[in-house]
């Protein structure tokens, strides 16, 4: 399932990058946080690797 929005996208990316070690699970925050939380990695790779050229910034409901 792709990514609805830029900032989805940016949340899942994050997200992703602490589930692989490579940022501080403590430095996430709000959506990304929840999305490492309940989100397995391929989960993670699928969002963050929806191309955002043609995604609004948000839509509503984006955390």
């Amino acid at each position: 399932m792709p990514a609805k929005s830029k900032a989805q996208q940016k949340a899942a990316g994050a997200a992703l990058s602490a589930k692989r070690g490579e940022t501080k699970v403590s430095e996430l925050q709000g959506a990304s946080k929840d999305m490492y939380e309940t989100m397995s990695e391929p989960e993670l790779e699928d969002f963050a690797s929806t191309s955002h050229d043609d995604l609004p910034e948000r839509v509503d409901g984006d955390d």
